[in-house]
This record gives structure tokens, sequence and C-alpha cells, in this order.
């Protein structure tokens, strides 16, 4: 036997015996109970490396763990494969996107299959494949038909030079990436689908979403951003126009100086057409709109607006107030303008003393008098006369008080009159008491190529027409040129110019493509019926399946990718197709893999490759480092000490089964399933020998890994546990091994030598079973040297006997705020964790404790805890 255990034939002769028996294959079985594990399925930009591992690893181990748990797993992959990226690399390479994307899918799929990742692989779903995106097409015209799918104007960077418009990624410090001209905003007519139409349930639905992570449903809940507050209606001077806006704080309404509006509002440019402001805003709208939306809005931005020349009236003085472009205004909150209030609020106090606005308050703190001063500001700045001025804040001032400077509600305490003048407005018919969302409808237009045709076709005589479903797929042509110049698409006439499917007349196509995260909204779905042509899916396959029981992926989709997906739901429900309100109902945020300080990522030339390291350690060594340096949530460092150390442990792993199997020959085949099933009898406590001691590890581990994967995904003390049983086998192994043997027929001496065997034989068995989920490959082999029939991954996983692992037990006295509340009984190795772990789940501390929040726990070994409430 060599030096190492020889993985490179091991894990290939797996992986061929695995694919010939299409073991990972799976189809509905009502007898059996579902699970559907799923990952976020990766975008094929190339070979992986392994930061991109550890989700698929983090998976593909539940799922080995479920299905010998008696599982019907659904575990398929895909490939999220439209984008920009691949059109790119057409411009590049010059190839064309559909090849680039092959070869891209050919080696991940390679590198997935060498990590042994069992997925049932006749599942696959490649979103830029017709059979795909024609569902995508599909979709899209119910949606239309039911009016969640609609055109407007929408800006939209725009790269004068190229004459093309720019996705936000290619443009760099306001510059086409490509040409480095500065890139300028621009309005367009493009697709939207109708989230808002589902705010309410979405927001509503999270409450449901008990296995997601608070931090993940509190980051959808602030997108959607839910505001109750007042619609007020001003009024655009010179013109019959109405500027509507949406205040929580309607107590402020006279003291508004001036408006916001945000960079991207329609109504931004068209204001300042053809006027001498047109310039300046245009200047400054294209420099703001560039910006990170995070960037623009933080408080210790400066805030920055220019005066486009107009003005709005406020319904309650009918005074004039002029209307700035704003950089910290976004569209998304309440309707893209707001009234500004520099006495009330901050971030107005400071653009009003930038901008020399006046400054007029209307709330003054509880027990001050009643004073009205006023001043003059700058006369050159835009502003009214004669409205009083503070002149003497300091600082904006946010809280309630008295209403001052309000006409019939001054006098009054601001928060009563919040509903007051929402009242009278409402008489006027100023206004309204309303509910906002921050949400926006989805902009689904890309003018770009690689992606899913839109299927609409205008038509002069009919307008707009959508394509009959008979013709679906409406097919990207194949045959197209990438200048870099404009969309690819405008330029094929083959493609564009068609016939009006109502009046036969001459028309075109749309030449707009959906934004890639419509290919992702739904594709889970598809998953569970692949090969069905009538629908996107089968609803029966789909009623077996659905929802995912649990979903991996990165935290930087909590937003977006989940939003959507939730929404298609819920809207494809309607139509029909689902009889689910959600579609996951676990989330799993996988940490990062983090080498040098950064996170691995190719840009930063941090990568480990795939191939590097299953080519000099093997693809086990890989994931039981993956699993074991780091909990899967946490971010995960990458160690080439860990790495050796993983290697070194199958290693031990593999030589202790091999000598094993040397020093004890077998007098018959292993049987699987015999470890636990002999594992019987009353624990002894006084003295055991090796071999009962032995037992009671090997119960504890099997409860302790059970758990850990279960209930916890806590893979990290899994392997930990499992290191100890095979270090506890080690020390028995070595004692027995150092017995001397005669070579008599002394019947009693054979007997107790077989006991032996037997007992260290059951304690193997069920470390390779338990190590199995893993490191697949190595088990597999060791199964099959202790004489079993493959596969292991078919086998029952261990269950423990709790009589097996019962040993010698201590009291621990349980304090709360220094106060005894409780006792409890636990083994004597019992850990630090596990003990606290124990003292929060007895009933008697639960009710002490219950409604104040844990401060911190003290765990004094063998002695006591002490709970510190807040």
């Amino acid at each position: 036997m060599g030096r190492y255990y020889p993985f490179r034939k091991i894990e290939k002769k797996w992986q061929d015996y695995w694919g010939k028996k299409s073991q990972f294959k799976v189809k509905e079985d009502p007898e059996k109970k579902k699970y559907y594990l799923l990952e976020m399925f990766p975008y094929p930009s190339g070979k992986l490396h392994m930061g991109h591992m550890r989700n698929y690893v983090v998976g593909d181990t539940l799922t080995r763990f479920l299905r010998m748990r008696g599982y019907n797993v659904l575990y398929p992959m895909g490939y999220d494969s439209f984008g920009l990226p691949a059109e790119n690399a057409a411009m590049q390479n010059k190839t064309h996107p559909a090849e680039w994307t092959r070869k891209c899918i050919s080696d991940m799929r390679k590198q997935q299959e060498k990590m042994g990742l069992s997925y049932d692989w006749n599942r696959l779903v490649i979103t830029s494949q017709p059979d795909y995106y024609r569902w995508n097409q599909w979709i899209f015209l119910k949606f239309y038909e039911r009016g969640l799918a609609y055109k407007k104007k929408a800006p939209i960077n725009w790269c004068p030079k190229c004459q093309t418009v720019l996705a936000n990624e290619q443009v760099e410090d306001g510059k086409c990436w490509r040409c480095e001209s500065r890139v300028e905003i621009k309005d367009l007519e493009q697709w939207f689908l109708k989230i808002t139409e589902y705010a309410k349930e979405l927001l509503r639905d999270l409450k449901k979403l008990e296995g997601w992570p608070e931090r993940v449903k509190l980051m959808q809940e602030n997108w959607i951003g839910k505001s109750t507050g007042t619609l007020v209606n001003f009024k655009l001077k010179d013109s019959d126009k109405t500027l509507p806006i949406f205040t929580t704080r309607p107590d402020t309404l006279y003291g508004v100086t001036f408006m916001t509006m945000a960079c991207e509002h329609p109504l931004a440019l068209e204001l300042v057409e053809g006027t001498k402001y047109e310039k300046e805003v245009k200047e400054f709208i294209n420099r703001v709109i560039l910006e990170d939306r995070f960037t623009r809005t933080a408080e210790d931005k400066e805030k920055e607006g220019v005066f486009i020349g107009r003005y709005a009236i406020n319904p309650l003085t009918n005074e004039e107030v002029p209307i700035y472009v704003a950089n910290f205004v976004l569209l998304e909150y309440g309707t893209g303008i707001i009234m500004a209030v520099p006495a009330h609020d901050q971030r107005d106090f400071e653009f009003a003393k930038k901008y020399n606005i006046p400054i007029k308050q209307v709330i003054m703190p509880p027990n001050s008098e009643l004073s009205e001063r006023s001043g003059d500001p700058d006369p050159s700045s835009p502003r009214s006369s004669g409205r009083p001025l503070s002149t003497d804040l300091k600082e904006a001032y946010v809280n309630p008080g008295i209403m001052m400077n309000s006409a019939q509600f001054t006098g009054l305490n601001s928060e009563e009159a919040k509903g007051k003048i929402t009242t009278y407005l409402e008489e006027k018919g100023w206004g309204k008491k309303t509910v906002q969302y921050k949400l926006r409808d989805w902009l689904i237009s890309r003018q770009r190529y690689w992606g899913t045709p839109i299927p609409i076709i205008y038509c002069e005589k009919c307008g707009v027409v959508p394509v009959p479903e008979k013709n679906l797929p409406v097919e990207l042509p194949k045959d197209i040129k990438f200048t870099g110049k404009g969309n690819p698409l405008e330029e094929c006439r083959e493609f564009v110019n068609c016939r009006c499917p109502k009046c036969k007349g001459k028309a075109r196509r749309e030449t707009d493509t959906m934004d890639t995260f419509v290919d992702s909204s739904w594709y889970f779905s598809r998953y569970c019926s692949p090969d069905y042509t009538k629908k996107p899916f089968d609803e029966k396959r789909i009623d077996y399946w659905m929802p995912v029981d649990q979903y991996i992926g990165g935290i930087e989709h909590a937003i977006m990718h989940l939003l959507y997906a939730r929404f298609f739901t819920k809207a494809l429900r309607d139509i029909g197709l689902y009889k689910i309100d959600e579609p996951f109902k676990k989330l799993f945020c996988q940490g990062m893999v983090v080498k040098d300080g950064a996170k691995m990522s190719k840009s930063k030339g941090n990568v480990v490759s795939v191939d590097e390291i299953t080519n000099k350690y093997g693809a086990d060594t890989a994931r039981l480092f993956i699993l074991f340096a780091s909990p899967p949530e946490k971010d995960l460092e990458w160690s080439a000490e860990g790495v050796e150390g993983s290697f070194r442990f199958l290693n031990r792993v593999w030589r202790l089964i091999n000598d094993f199997n040397f020093q004890f020959p077998p007098a018959s085949p292993s049987k699987a399933g015999r470890a636990i099933s002999n594992l019987q009898g009353k624990p002894e406590t006084r003295n055991p020998k090796p071999e009962t001691e032995l037992k009671r590890i090997t119960h504890k581990t099997i409860k302790k890994v059970t758990e850990d994967i279960e209930k916890r995904f806590h893979f990290n003390t899994a392997i930990s546990a499992i290191m100890e049983l095979v270090n506890a086998i080690h020390s028995v192994v070595s004692q027995s091994a150092s017995q001397p043997v005669s070579q008599s027929k002394d019947k009693d001496r054979q007997t107790g030598r077989r006991a032996d065997r037997q007992t260290i034989e059951e304690a193997i068995e069920t470390v390779v079973l338990l190590l199995s989920p893993f490191a697949p490959h190595i088990c597999e082999e060791l199964w099959e040297i202790l004489g079993n029939k493959p596969s292991i991954g078919q086998k029952d996983w261990p269950t423990y006997n709790p009589k097996a692992i019962i040993e010698k037990e201590i009291l621990i006295v349980i304090q709360v705020d220094g106060k005894l509340r409780s006792r409890i009984k636990v083994p004597i190795d019992s850990s630090g964790e596990e003990i606290k772990e124990k003292a929060l789940s007895d009933e008697k501390v639960r009710k002490f404790i219950s409604g104040k929040g844990i401060k911190r726990v003290v765990v004094v070994p063998k002695k006591l805890v002490n709970i510190v409430t807040k």
C-alpha cells in the first residue's frame, strides 16, 4: 500500500459507476417523502474556482445525507446562460455568444462532476436554449394579457459615440467602457413588469417565510418600503400639470420652501427642454444618475442640486416654491418629487443652507413661546418674498412639538395636526391619506442581443401586436454582427422585418430582449418537468415537488432575484399554474471564501482552481476542507495547511481500515447495517472495557453528526465528531493488535477475538457511513473493501440507540440574573456549548427569560450556568 490513498483512481472509478447506473436520477414517488434541494444556478462565465464550489459542496453533502435518510430528493443543476458578459466576450474574442456559452458550460460541468456533485443531469436547464426561453415569452404574453406587462418611457445610459445603450456595468466613472466618451441619460420607451401590483402581498407573506434568515426578510421589507402618509397635489406654475408628492409629515406642509425632484424623474428633462437651464440640468443629471444609489443617499454625502427654472404652488399657502433636481432624491421613494421643509428635515436643512433657500419653522419644541421670526435671504436665490424665515436654527428640529406659522392649525400638537391637515386636504380635494411603496415596477428591457427576445410586433395599422403562442419561440438570429455600436438585433433585417399576425401587412419586431432576472424567476419549476412541451411546467409534477424545501445561495441575491422569484410565483399562481404562494420554504446563505484577506475572485488574482486542488489532493479532500474549516454561514479563510490537514485525515481513515482488514481477517463478509443493530445492551459506567466505551462513542457520534447536519448545518462540528470516533477506533485497534494470540484452537480465545473484531467493525462501518456525504468517493471504496455491495449512498443512515450512550452524569445549577432557577443533569464530558444549549431549553428557565433579551451566558464547567438578561 502506498503512502497516500489512490484518490485519482478511486474518484474516476466511482464517478463512472454513478454515471453508468444513473444513480442520481429521480422521479415522483408518492410512497416516499419528497425533498427539493436547490442551489442558485450559476452564470457560465468560464471555469469554476473553489470560491464557487463552496455553495455546491454544501448542497451536495446535504442531498447525500437526505437520500440516506429515506427522502426522495430532487437535486438538479442548470445554467443561467443569457447575459452581457457573453456578448462582450463575443466582441473581444470574435466568436458567437452561443459558442462561448457552450464552451463555458462544458468546462463547468466537467468540474462539477469532478467534485462528485450528485446532480440529476437528466433535468439540465440552460436558459439560452430556445426550448427554455420560449416559456419566458409565453409567460410574458400571459402577463401582457393581464396588464402586468406594459411599456413606458424610462431613462437609460447612452453613449453618443457608440450610438448604443449601456448597462450600468458598462459605465466606468461616467464614461463608456469601450470608447471612454461621456455617458448621457436619455428617455426611451421600455417594457416593465408590474411587480407593484403584488407589493402588499410580497410584504405580508414575508411572515410566512419562517425558514428564511431574518436579515434577508428585513432587506426585502425595506426594499418594498411600505409607508403610510399623505398624497398632496402641488400645481406647476404656468401649466395645467399637477405635481403629486408623498409625505409622512403633513404637519410640516406650511414650512415648504422648495421642492426636489429625482434626476431619474421623466419630468426633470421635459421641464427644462429648450430653456436656458437645459444644459446645466442635463450635465448634472448625467453625472448624478450614474452614481450608486446608496452612495447618493448616504448621510455624509454632500447634498447637491440645480434649479430648473420652474415653480410649484403650495395648495395650503398658495406660495410659489422653486423646484430643484437633487442628488439625494430617488425615484423609488414616493412619487420621485419631494416637498422640502429645511426647518424640520436635516437633509433639506443642509441643502437650503448651501443654496441660500429660506428656512421657515412651523413646529417648535413643547413649552416654547410662539414666535415668528422673519428675515431676508439672498435676493438672488429663486424664492418668493414675504415668508417668515427662521434665522436662529443651527440644525433642523425633527421632533414632535407645537404647531406655529400654520394658519388655523397653529397651537396644535404636531402629531394631532397630521390627521387634521390630511382631513382638510381631503375636504378641499388637494390630497388624501394613502399607502405608498418604495418598490417600483420592474424594467425588463435590455437593448442587447444575448437575451430572450420580447415577443411583440409593431404594425402601423394594428399597433402593438403580441406574437401568437403557436409562433413561439421567437428565436434569436444566429447570423449576427457585433460591431459594438447599437443593438445588434436592430441591424438584422431578417429578424426585424416580419408580417403582422393580424392584418398580414408589413411590420417590425421588438428588438429589446428581456432582463436575465426573468430567466431565473421561475427556472426552479422547469426542473420539475424539463421535458414538458405544453406549458412551462407540468402542474401535476409541480404539485409533487414544489415548493423548494431548501434553497442555497449568496446573500447578494437577497433582494433582486429572490423578490422577482416570489413575484413570479404569485403571478403564475393567479394564472392557474401554481397552487403555492411562495417558491422557497427555507433559505440558506453561505459565506464567502476568502484568500489573502479578500474575497476569492479572478479580478483579485487570488483564486484556487478546482483542477489544481483535485489533481493534487482529490475532490474528497477539497470537499472535506470546505466543510470543516468554517461553519457554512460564515466566511471561510482558504488555508493550504487546512487542505493538507484534511488530506492527512482521509489517509488516516484509509490506513486504519486497510490495516484493520490485514490484522483482523474477517471470518465472513461484513454485512451492511449490522453495525447499528448489534449495538444493544445496557451501558457500563464502571471501568468499561475498551469495546464497551467504543460502542458508547459510536452511538454518541451518530447522534451528534445527525443533529449537526439535520438541525444546524454544522458540518464542521459533525466532521470533528467523526474524527474523534476515528481516534477512538485507532486506540482500540492498537490495543487489540498488541495482544499476543496463540495458534491454539482455544474456542474461548477465538470467540473473544471475534468479539473484538465485531465491535471495531461496527464502529468502522459507522465511520464510513457518517463520512460518506462529506467524502463520497473514498467512502464508496472503503465500503467495498469492508465486503459490502455498492453503493453506500443507497444505504440507510445509521440510527443511534439511546441506551448505548448513557454515561455518568453530573448536576448543573442554573441561575438567571444570579438567582437559582433550575437544575439539569448532563453527561460528564459535555462541552460548554452543549450545557448552554440544554440550560436555555430547560422549561423552568424559559419561563424566567421569556420576553427578555439575553445579554450573556456564563458556563462554569461541571458546576453552574449563569444567564444574564438585558
